[in-house]
């Protein structure tokens, strides 16, 4: 089993102090930075879009995961692209809004960047399976989407469990992403079920601890499920 990446999403902080808030978790040993982008139609929820993407990209070099929570992705996918502005990004889409999703994969990886495809809580793994080949990275949604501070829904960590196995069948080293209800008492189980990234939200960014604390207790969690295989 491989390091368990941590990848602090930015739904839940601060937005005021956003350059810092990048800096911080930089700083804590974040993998990546997960960046939530919504439409208010996909979700009912709206974000943020390509200037805000621009300008995290100033202030860091870190793998920016862009998670496309928004109807016709295709549409947006060069403007994120090109406001990241680096190979490491990986660009999710859901598979919910992709009637061609084989196209869009397609595109995402003519655009010089990682493919993410993500799966909703009631969406079945069958639905992807078309591109896993193609795929960098599967993003499993372990709450409805569009609202930080869910809990876990307990199907996700059977979910995790069929999608490692398949992808092992096939031989792909894809990376599985769990992103919502991610705490640090659950951790270890999403990455025991497979997991390989972990999408971290209000357990990094809260008013219980700062965010090198809160980083490191996710951390000795994962520590800990590592040293249990």
């Amino acid at each position: 089993m491989t390091a368990t990446k941590i990848a602090p999403s930015f739904l839940t902080a601060d937005l005021a102090r956003l350059a810092d808030e990048v800096r911080a978790v930089e700083q804590a040993g974040a993998d990546y930075l997960h960046l939530d982008i919504m439409d208010g139609h996909f979700v009912p929820p709206i974000s943020f879009g390509p200037i805000v993407i621009e300008a995290i990209r100033r202030v860091t070099t870190l793998p920016l995961d862009i998670h496309l929570m928004i109807e016709h992705p295709e549409r947006q996918l060069e403007a994120f692209a090109q406001a990241a502005s680096a190979t490491t990004t990986i660009l999710t889409v859901h598979v919910e809004a992709c009637p061609d999703l084989p196209a869009v994969v397609q595109q995402i990886k003519d655009l010089n960047c990682r493919a993410g495809v993500g799966l909703s809580p009631d969406t079945p793994i069958s639905a992807i399976e078309s591109v896993l080949d193609a795929a960098g990275q599967v993003l499993v949604m372990g709450v409805q989407p569009g609202w930080g501070g869910q809990a876990l829904i307990p199907a996700t960590l059977p979910k995790l469990r069929d999608l490692r196995a398949l992808l092992s069948e096939r031989g792909l080293a894809t990376d599985i992403e769990i992103d919502g209800g991610v705490k640090v008492d659950n951790a270890a189980s999403c990455a025991q079920a497979g997991a390989s990234v972990l999408v971290a939200g209000s357990v990094i960014f809260n008013d219980a601890a700062p965010v090198a604390d809160n980083m490191a207790a996710l951390r000795n969690a994962l520590a800990a499920a590592h040293a249990n295989l």
